[in-house]
């Protein structure tokens, strides 16, 4: 029996076939998922064309986290291809260029605002929008970088970061009692689109090379997806507000 036979996923964020969503949906259809991708405005086209690219081509709901009235009707156009909701993976984050690149110090609270609205309090909305689909056993995934240090041009979306993993306790805490879980997984750096819009992402690629005990490769994204999908199913049934660290190892190291 596969991991997610029988279950329906819904994934966020899935842009081209680099993207660590994609290869959560791809991982989740092989271990027997039914899947739906969620897209908005101009991205639209892409996850389309990426939906295409899976290995069964899947329906594609338009999402725009920052808008009540598709949140709001997010459970109705979801029914339209399933009754039911057993898993969500949450991978959208995003910040203005003024809030990375070492601007920290003079970044306007609207750039902070717009990275904290999108990266950080969408988990908060999508799991509260989706949470009526969604019964005992249920799983929320979302995508981490590690928020416990500094790290070099990440500025306020490191802060994003940790803030995503406040919320995901207090989600963990709230959503408990009916049986649903909300993890994260804490991903080493992945050369895909969004990665390449943080200035001096060759930074990270460098840190990790150096560092990470197991080694690291910036251009495979399986082994996240692979924890991904495994939080989604119900092999972890006792574990909620936790985080699963997906990078080499790194994060046990000292400098």
């Amino acid at each position: 029996m596969a991991l997610l036979d029988g279950k329906t996923v819904l994934i966020t964020g899935v842009l081209t076939d680099q993207s660590i969503a994609f290869h959560v949906a791809k991982i989740a259809q092989e271990q027997g998922a039914k899947v739906i991708l969620t897209s908005f405005g101009r991205t639209m086209s892409l996850t389309k064309r990426s939906a295409s690219r899976l290995p069964i081509e899947c329906p594609v709901v338009e999402l725009d986290v920052t808008s009540q009235s598709d949140l709001d009707s997010l459970c109705e156009r979801v029914s339209e291809y399933s009754a039911a909701i057993d898993g969500v993976l949450h991978s959208i984050g995003y910040a203005p260029e003024s809030a990375l690149g070492g601007n920290f110090l003079h970044t306007e609270w609207e750039d902070v605002a717009t990275a904290i609205h999108i990266s950080t309090y969408s988990l908060k909305s999508l799991s509260v929008a989706v949470s009526p689909l969604m019964e005992a056993g249920g799983s929320i995934v979302g995508l981490d970088f590690d928020a416990s240090v500094a790290w070099p041009t990440y500025d306020w979306m490191g802060v994003a970061k940790a803030a995503l993993e406040s919320t995901s306790r207090y989600l963990a805490r709230d959503l408990g009692s009916r049986g649903i879980r909300v993890n994260l997984v804490a991903a080493g750096p992945i050369r895909t689109m969004a990665a390449k819009s943080i200035p001096g992402f060759s930074d990270f690629e460098n840190i990790w090379a150096s560092r990470a005990p197991l080694g690291w490769d910036v251009t495979d994204p399986i082994p996240t997806a692979q924890a991904c999908v495994a939080l989604l199913s119900d092999w972890f049934p006792a574990t909620t507000g936790e985080i699963v660290h997906v990078d080499g190892g790194l994060h046990s190291q000292g400098a």
